[in-house]
């Protein structure tokens, strides 16, 4: 395809784009900021604000009396675990050294040594009970765990009673939360995004087309991104209502501009071809015969790329002839033959210039 654009032509363009993205993301970063700090948007509610504070008070205060007795007694359960340890250990070996000590006695079996048999006797039954004591306390405080994990287990359970009562009014209090929330965001974009759409359908000719398209693309963020995350669950049919309704709008006007063009092209095809030929943009008839379409009428050259012929077979325009100087076949727009370069014949009557406008 023919490439028509000049090079500055083609890098304003590109610095255009450039101009409408950078802006549409500093128009998005300056709303998201004002949004975020709109007093009591993103403020939120809890059901603990619904309970009853006389009744849940002192169940708040058992519970954290509760909690630091259950962590305490925690601790002493693990330092009576480990004295029980301690004197079992004890006691264990102890009882493996009487029991040695025995066996030698058994061997020799002297009298005189009975009094140690005594004596090693009640070391024995020492350690023992030092082992059942510590044993004993581990179990008490086992039960007292119980019953405080148990009590902790009742004072929750008032606890989710209370918050089961308050439900319906936290609910409510949620709802409302929601809809002041989606109604000031929707109130924000909702006429960015209908002011897009009349910047779409009015401005793009402009030649501040770049700036207004930034925020075109500021608008369809903010409704269709940054609305989403704080949609209820009503919200959808929001969403949804307006899709159709700009979905609506849009078949209309594109249908109405269907309409509109087809009118046009009836009225250009009853011009004669000079007429046709001076209203075609330069750079519009150029890109369209490189890409195989006739500029007049818009339907495809007959022969295709590879052999097109030099008329249009459907309205009859001129799209190649010949040079007058060295007879080269050429495009019938071209100003100058890309041969021998002298200008075409009757340029000023009949082929159009070169504008001087950037596209945008």
């Amino acid at each position: 395809m023919f490439r028509s654009f000049r090079v500055p032509e083609k890098l304003f363009a590109m610095a255009m784009w450039a101009v409408s993205v950078t802006f549409a993301g500093f128009l998005i970063g300056l709303g998201g900021k004002i949004v975020g700090e709109l007093p009591g948007v993103d403020q939120s509610v809890s059901i603990a604000e619904f309970v009853d504070p006389l009744t849940r008070m002192p169940l708040l205060r058992a519970r954290d009396s509760l909690v630091t007795l259950q962590r305490t007694t925690q601790d002493e359960r693990e330092r009576a675990s480990q004295s029980q340890a301690v004197a079992r250990n004890a006691y264990s070996s102890q009882r493996e050294t009487f029991d040695t000590w025995i066996a030698t006695r058994t061997a020799t079996t002297d009298p005189s040594q009975d009094p140690e048999v005594v004596s090693r006797t009640r070391l024995l039954d020492s350690l023992k009970r030092r082992e059942r004591d510590a044993e004993s306390t581990v179990e008490q405080l086992d039960t007292k765990l119980l019953v405080v994990a148990q009590t902790i287990e009742a004072n929750s359970a008032r606890e989710s009673d209370l918050e089961l009562a308050a439900r319906g009014r936290f609910e409510r209090a949620r709802f409302t939360q929601e809809l002041r929330v989606f109604a000031v965001r929707l109130a924000l974009t909702l006429p960015l995004l209908l002011a897009a759409g009349w910047l779409v359908a009015r401005k793009r000719r402009s030649e501040y087309w770049p700036l207004w398209r930034g925020f075109v693309l500021f608008a369809v963020f903010a409704f269709f991104v940054e609305l989403v995350p704080y949609l209820p669950s009503y919200g959808g049919y929001v969403r949804y209502g307006v899709g159709i309704i700009v979905s609506a709008v849009a078949g209309v006007y594109v249908i109405r501009a269907m309409r509109r063009y087809l009118a046009q092209r009836q009225r250009v095809e009853l011009q004669s071809e000079g007429e046709r030929r001076r209203a075609l943009p330069y750079e519009e008839a150029l890109r369209r015969i490189g890409a195989g379409v006739c500029p007049g009428c818009e339907r495809a050259i007959a022969g295709g790329l590879a052999n097109p012929g030099n008329f249009c077979v459907h309205c009859g325009l001129r799209l190649y002839d010949q040079c007058d100087s060295c007879h080269t076949r050429k495009n019938a727009f071209f100003p100058y033959c890309p041969t021998c370069g002298v200008p075409a014949a009757e340029i000023d009557s009949s082929t159009p210039t070169a504008p001087a406008s950037v596209p945008t």
